[in-house]
């Protein structure tokens, strides 16, 4: 679904809370791209947090079950509102930095990937339930 309001375009995507779905997502948001040019390294940026977004609702909200996730891209004149939501049972997200490790386990850098990359970054429960994560990037004109 596409709409747009004054300067803002907003498009949403529904897909399967499956991994070999998420590539959708970025294609989405390249599409976007094409609307107002940003850079390539900007591009590579937004694709990476949306593909940790949209994997954690994969890994933790249907716990291998079916369900789906909804994608909300915002593209205003000045940045690119994100918001990755699903109505699973979701993740907790804790603030409090992660213990020194000589090993990283597989996962757990999602949230502090997103947040390198982003502007803005909110994590929460979906109204409805659910886990909703929203992230924004500043674009330069």
């Amino acid at each position: 679904m596409v709409s747009g309001k004054g300067d803002a375009v907003a498009v949403r995507l529904s897909i399967p809370a499956k991994p070999e779905y998420i590539s959708l997502g970025r294609l989405a948001l390249t599409g976007l791209s094409r609307l107002r040019s940003f850079p390539e390294d900007v591009l590579a940026d937004l694709k990476l947090a949306l593909t940790e977004a949209c994997t954690n609702s994969v890994r933790h909200a249907y716990d291998g079950g079916e369900g789906m996730v909804e994608i909300r891209y915002e593209l205003h004149p000045d940045r690119l509102v994100i918001e990755v939501t699903d109505t699973g049972e979701g993740f907790e997200h804790d603030e409090a930095e992660p213990e020194e490790s000589d090993e990283l386990s597989e996962g757990g850098l999602g949230i502090a990937i997103i947040q390198a990359l982003a502007d803005e970054l909110e994590i929460g429960r979906r109204n409805g339930g659910g886990s909703r994560l929203r992230f924004v990037k500043r674009l330069v004109n």
